[in-house]
Protein backbone atom coordinates (compact mmCIF):
# COMPACT_ATOMS: atom_id res chain seq x y z
CA UNK A 1 0.00 0.00 0.00
CA UNK A 2 2.75 2.33 0.68
CA UNK A 3 4.04 1.72 -2.73
CA UNK A 4 0.74 2.67 -4.29
CA UNK A 5 0.59 5.91 -2.46
CA UNK A 6 4.07 6.80 -3.27
CA UNK A 7 3.46 6.22 -6.99
CA UNK A 8 0.70 8.67 -7.11
CA UNK A 9 1.78 11.92 -8.38
CA UNK A 10 1.22 14.70 -5.96
CA UNK A 11 -0.55 17.56 -7.52
CA UNK A 12 1.30 20.37 -6.08
CA UNK A 13 -0.46 22.93 -8.17
CA UNK A 14 -4.03 21.57 -7.74
CA UNK A 15 -4.82 23.03 -4.30
CA UNK A 16 -2.09 25.52 -3.94
CA UNK A 17 -3.78 28.34 -5.92
CA UNK A 18 -6.32 28.68 -3.08
CA UNK A 19 -3.62 28.92 -0.48
CA UNK A 20 -1.50 31.36 -2.36
CA UNK A 21 -3.77 33.05 -4.88
CA UNK A 22 -2.45 35.10 -7.63
CA UNK A 23 -3.30 38.77 -8.04
CA UNK A 24 -5.05 38.21 -11.36
CA UNK A 25 -7.32 35.61 -9.89
CA UNK A 26 -8.22 37.98 -7.07
CA UNK A 27 -9.08 40.76 -9.45
CA UNK A 28 -11.28 38.50 -11.57
CA UNK A 29 -12.98 37.13 -8.46
CA UNK A 30 -13.63 40.61 -7.10
CA UNK A 31 -14.83 41.81 -10.51
CA UNK A 32 -17.25 38.87 -10.87
CA UNK A 33 -18.44 39.36 -7.29
CA UNK A 34 -19.12 43.07 -7.97
CA UNK A 35 -20.97 42.30 -11.22
CA UNK A 36 -23.00 39.61 -9.46
CA UNK A 37 -23.85 42.02 -6.64
CA UNK A 38 -24.82 44.74 -9.14
CA UNK A 39 -27.10 42.33 -11.04
CA UNK A 40 -28.60 41.05 -7.78
CA UNK A 41 -29.01 44.65 -6.55
CA UNK A 42 -30.81 45.75 -9.69
CA UNK A 43 -32.89 42.66 -10.44
CA UNK A 44 -33.24 40.24 -7.51
CA UNK A 45 -33.12 42.46 -4.41
CA UNK A 46 -36.02 44.75 -5.48
CA UNK A 47 -38.20 41.72 -6.19
CA UNK A 48 -37.17 40.08 -2.91
CA UNK A 49 -37.78 43.39 -1.11
CA UNK A 50 -41.21 43.74 -2.77
CA UNK A 51 -42.10 40.17 -1.85
CA UNK A 52 -40.98 40.80 1.76
CA UNK A 53 -42.95 44.09 1.85
CA UNK A 54 -46.05 42.35 0.50
CA UNK A 55 -45.62 39.57 3.03
CA UNK A 56 -45.14 42.10 5.83
CA UNK A 57 -48.21 44.03 4.67
CA UNK A 58 -50.28 40.80 4.50
CA UNK A 59 -49.15 39.83 8.00
CA UNK A 60 -49.98 43.31 9.34
CA UNK A 61 -53.42 43.13 7.69
CA UNK A 62 -53.97 39.67 9.17
CA UNK A 63 -53.01 40.98 12.60
CA UNK A 64 -55.30 44.02 12.19
CA UNK A 65 -58.12 41.79 11.00
CA UNK A 66 -57.56 39.42 13.92
CA UNK A 67 -57.62 42.40 16.32
CA UNK A 68 -60.88 43.68 14.77
CA UNK A 69 -62.43 40.22 14.94
CA UNK A 70 -61.27 39.81 18.54
CA UNK A 71 -62.66 43.25 19.42
CA UNK A 72 -65.99 42.43 17.73
CA UNK A 73 -66.06 39.07 19.50
CA UNK A 74 -65.46 40.82 22.83
CA UNK A 75 -68.28 43.27 22.07
CA UNK A 76 -70.61 40.42 21.07
CA UNK A 77 -69.67 38.49 24.19
CA UNK A 78 -70.39 41.55 26.34
CA UNK A 79 -73.69 42.07 24.51
CA UNK A 80 -74.68 38.41 24.94
CA UNK A 81 -73.75 38.53 28.60
CA UNK A 82 -75.88 41.67 29.02
CA UNK A 83 -78.80 40.03 27.23
CA UNK A 84 -78.41 36.91 29.33
CA UNK A 85 -78.39 39.03 32.49
CA UNK A 86 -81.48 40.90 31.28
CA UNK A 87 -83.20 37.61 30.44
CA UNK A 88 -82.38 36.28 33.91
CA UNK A 89 -83.67 39.49 35.48
CA UNK A 90 -86.86 39.29 33.43
CA UNK A 91 -87.32 35.63 34.33
CA UNK A 92 -86.80 36.45 38.01
CA UNK A 93 -89.25 39.34 37.72
CA UNK A 94 -91.85 37.09 36.04
CA UNK A 95 -91.39 34.47 38.75
CA UNK A 96 -91.73 37.13 41.46
CA UNK A 97 -94.87 38.57 39.85
CA UNK A 98 -96.36 35.08 39.50
CA UNK A 99 -95.55 34.32 43.13
CA UNK A 100 -97.09 37.61 44.30
CA UNK A 101 -100.11 37.06 42.08
CA UNK A 102 -100.54 33.56 43.45
CA UNK A 103 -100.23 34.79 47.02
CA UNK A 104 -102.71 37.62 46.33
CA UNK A 105 -105.15 35.20 44.73
CA UNK A 106 -104.74 32.83 47.66
CA UNK A 107 -105.43 35.69 50.10
CA UNK A 108 -108.45 36.78 48.07
CA UNK A 109 -109.76 33.23 47.99
CA UNK A 110 -109.25 32.86 51.73
CA UNK A 111 -110.93 36.20 52.39
CA UNK A 112 -113.84 35.30 50.13
CA UNK A 113 -114.17 31.93 51.85
CA UNK A 114 -114.01 33.62 55.26
CA UNK A 115 -116.66 36.16 54.22
CA UNK A 116 -118.84 33.43 52.77
CA UNK A 117 -118.46 31.38 55.95
CA UNK A 118 -119.33 34.40 58.08
CA UNK A 119 -122.35 35.14 55.88
CA UNK A 120 -123.50 31.54 56.16
CA UNK A 121 -122.95 31.59 59.92
CA UNK A 122 -124.88 34.86 60.23
CA UNK A 123 -127.69 33.50 58.06
CA UNK A 124 -127.73 30.32 60.14
CA UNK A 125 -127.87 32.39 63.35
CA UNK A 126 -130.75 34.44 61.98
CA UNK A 127 -132.56 31.28 60.89
CA UNK A 128 -131.99 29.72 64.30
CA UNK A 129 -133.20 32.88 66.06
CA UNK A 130 -136.27 33.03 63.86
CA UNK A 131 -137.04 29.37 64.41
CA UNK A 132 -136.41 29.72 68.14
CA UNK A 133 -138.76 32.69 68.39
CA UNK A 134 -141.35 30.84 66.37
CA UNK A 135 -140.93 27.76 68.55
CA UNK A 136 -141.16 29.84 71.72
CA UNK A 137 -144.30 31.55 70.42
CA UNK A 138 -145.76 28.18 69.55
CA UNK A 139 -144.82 26.78 72.96
CA UNK A 140 -146.41 29.81 74.64
CA UNK A 141 -149.59 29.27 72.67
CA UNK A 142 -149.57 25.62 73.54
CA UNK A 143 -148.90 26.37 77.21
CA UNK A 144 -151.63 28.98 77.21
CA UNK A 145 -154.08 26.60 75.55
CA UNK A 146 -153.10 23.78 77.91
CA UNK A 147 -153.38 26.09 80.90
CA UNK A 148 -156.82 27.22 79.85
CA UNK A 149 -157.93 23.64 79.21
CA UNK A 150 -156.46 22.40 82.46
CA UNK A 151 -158.07 25.20 84.39
CA UNK A 152 -161.40 24.63 82.74
CA UNK A 153 -161.22 20.94 83.52
CA UNK A 154 -160.19 21.53 87.08
CA UNK A 155 -162.77 24.22 87.74
CA UNK A 156 -165.34 22.85 85.34
CA UNK A 157 -166.27 26.27 84.18
CA UNK A 158 -165.46 28.33 81.10
CA UNK A 159 -163.08 31.17 81.81
CA UNK A 160 -163.58 34.59 80.35
CA UNK A 161 -160.85 36.40 78.49
CA UNK A 162 -159.46 38.28 81.50
CA UNK A 163 -159.22 35.11 83.57
CA UNK A 164 -157.54 33.32 80.69
CA UNK A 165 -155.00 36.11 80.24
CA UNK A 166 -154.21 36.21 83.97
CA UNK A 167 -153.72 32.42 84.14
CA UNK A 168 -151.53 32.39 81.03
CA UNK A 169 -149.32 35.20 82.29
CA UNK A 170 -148.89 33.47 85.65
CA UNK A 171 -148.02 30.19 83.93
CA UNK A 172 -145.62 31.86 81.57
CA UNK A 173 -143.86 33.69 84.39
CA UNK A 174 -143.24 30.39 86.07
CA UNK A 175 -141.66 28.90 82.93
CA UNK A 176 -138.00 29.67 82.10
CA UNK A 177 -137.78 30.47 78.37
CA UNK A 178 -134.35 32.11 78.65
CA UNK A 179 -132.65 28.78 77.99
CA UNK A 180 -134.49 28.53 74.65
CA UNK A 181 -134.02 32.13 73.61
CA UNK A 182 -131.14 32.91 71.26
CA UNK A 183 -128.35 34.86 72.79
CA UNK A 184 -124.67 34.68 73.60
CA UNK A 185 -124.88 31.13 75.01
CA UNK A 186 -122.55 29.65 72.41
Amino acid sequence: MIAVISHMPVAASSGSFLISPSVGLMIWTLLLFGISMYILWKLAFPRISDALDRRQHAIEESIDHAERVRHEADELLAEYRERLREARDQAQEIIERARKSGEARERETLEEAQQRREQLMEQTRRDIETETRRAIQEIRREVADLTVLATEKVTRKVLDEQDQRRLVEEALRDLDFSALAPGDHN
